[in-house]
């Protein structure tokens, strides 16, 4: 190859770019690696791994591994990290234990645990073996808690020095640490006295400006913002946006420090966190990878009982019509209006579910706020049913000139019974909606899963028994 290859000036801006861009770059690789495959350290250079990793996904699967050993064990680590989950764990396996350890080595403790929890429990105890034991017993440690919580997203490379240390010798020391060792999280020096209690936290730059012959105790904040190993990582991710950190503190039960969870690793959590709520939203299970490598049957697994559970609960509907069925036949018009009941009221439901469980995520909301909710949302829905109650009513006297003569009903009744519904059904949608989420929580289930289908499901059933009973009282001597 001619020209050397480089990646573009500015990061792209969309996905299908970067797809583009590495499609372009992958025959030049593949040429590289059957003519020169020394020289493609060079040529890659100037790219970032994460570019490099769209490239190698672009790569025939026999391939990949030579791409990766010809370049230096921590560059082909950083593309590792950016690897999608499949081919990175089919990468690993097909090394050598040896091969796959020096790889994950060099990777930061965070992404090497993430890694190994990927893989094959067979596959990756081998290469945990493999790794040298100060990097094994730091792996294992991480890879004991929980993906989903603090302890499971924290990175043990952070800085900390001695409260009581001089100035002059933290910032000796933080220069050492510095130039003999990674540390991901050197923006945030934290203090600890001689126990290894969390004392305090200050910025490098605080830091680097302090006063000489002063104390790291007397410029350090001791207010800091910390969180259990075992934090949900939602809490994690609202601490880390309330007090706009770059780095939050885990400590164990006597305060001391475990490690720490860095900015990019939230916004990785919040991004999980969102696509699995908005899976939950849709009315499935939520899957773990992307939804161009989740294989059929798994995606069939994730949406089939939700499909049937909120099947076997419209059943429910068929019944209400099924006891309603007399009153339907000496007044069919009231079927017309189905339709437009059922979905007023699945639409108040679904916006009040949306709110609450967003309110809730953000940590605006808790279980004791449950009240609070009820009387903010009975006046919204009294006003919201009300307001398309009255459009609804307008909306039968203008029709029936044209359409209702036809069933000889009292138009006027039948525009007032539609007004009439809507207000109640508007004002039971919200309602549910709004306390559903609630309920879910307090039972110990996830608010998310108080899915806009299920809250419409759920309205759907109540809402018909509501038209049907405004129905007979208002319409009761006329058509019923």
């Amino acid at each position: 190859m001619k020209t050397p290859v480089k990646s573009p000036g500015k990061a792209p801006e969309y996905e299908d770019e970067q797809k583009t861009f590495a499609a372009l770059i992958a025959p030049d690789i593949i040429a590289l690696l059957e003519d020169d495959p020394a020289s493609i350290p060079i040529e890659t250079e100037e790219m970032h791994a994460a570019d490099l990793a769209d490239i190698v996904e672009m790569l025939p699967a026999e391939k990949v591994t030579a791409f990766l050993s010809a370049l230096s064990t921590e560059r082909a680590a950083d593309v590792l990290e950016y690897l999608n989950e499949d081919l990175r764990a089919e990468v690993l396996e097909a090394m050598s234990a040896g091969q796959a350890a020096a790889l994950v080595t060099e990777m930061t403790p965070d992404d090497r645990a993430d890694v190994l929890d990927d893989l094959e429990e067979e596959s990756a105890d081998e290469i945990l073996a493999a790794i040298p034991a100060a990097e094994r017993a730091e792996t294992e440690k991480l890879l004991a808690y929980e993906p989903d919580t603090a302890g499971g997203l924290m990175t043990t490379e952070y800085v900390s020095v001695s409260a009581e240390m001089p100035v002059e010798e933290a910032l000796a020391a933080v220069r050492r640490i510095a130039r003999s060792e990674r540390r991901e999280a050197m923006n945030a020096i934290y203090t600890t006295d001689a126990e290894g209690h969390l004392k305090g936290v200050m910025s490098l730059r605080e830091l680097l400006a302090a006063p000489e012959g002063g104390r790291v105790a007397d410029i350090a904040w001791e207010e800091v913002v910390s969180v259990p190993a075992t934090a949900d990582r939602e809490l994690v991710a609202r601490l880390t946006r309330e007090y706009d950190l770059i780095a939050i503190p885990v400590v164990d039960d006597q305060d001391r420090i475990q490690g720490v969870v860095t900015v990019d690793d939230v916004i990785d959590a919040l991004v999980e966190e969102h696509s699995e709520d908005t899976q939950k939203f849709g009315g499935m299970e939520a899957i773990d990878a992307p939804y161009t490598q989740t294989g059929l049957f798994t995606m069939i697994g994730k949406r089939a009982p939700w499909l049937t559970v909120l099947f076997i609960s419209e059943m429910l509907t068929a019944g209400a019509m099924q006891h309603f069925n007399e009153e339907l036949n000496r007044a069919a018009v009231l079927v017309l209006f189905i339709p437009l009941i059922m979905s007023s009221g699945g639409n108040s439901g679904s916006q009040a579910t949306s709110l609450i469980v967003r309110a809730m995520a953000l940590g605006e909301l808790g279980l004791r706020d449950w009240w609070r909710v009820l009387l903010r949302e009975l006046p919204s829905g009294l006003v919201l049913g009300a307001l398309l109650g009255v459009i609804g009513f307008f909306r039968i006297l203008i029709w029936q000139n044209l359409h209702l003569w036809d069933y000889g009903v009292h138009y006027h009744l039948v525009a007032l019974t539609i007004g009439a519904a809507l207000l109640g059904v508007v004002t039971f949608g919200s309602l549910a909606g709004s306390m559903l989420p609630f309920l879910l929580k307090r039972l110990g289930f996830d608010p998310a899963s108080a899915s806009a289908p299920f809250v419409a499901t759920l309205v759907d059933v109540t809402g018909l028994s509501i038209y049907f009973y405004v129905a007979l009282v208002i319409l009761r001597g006329t058509l019923l």
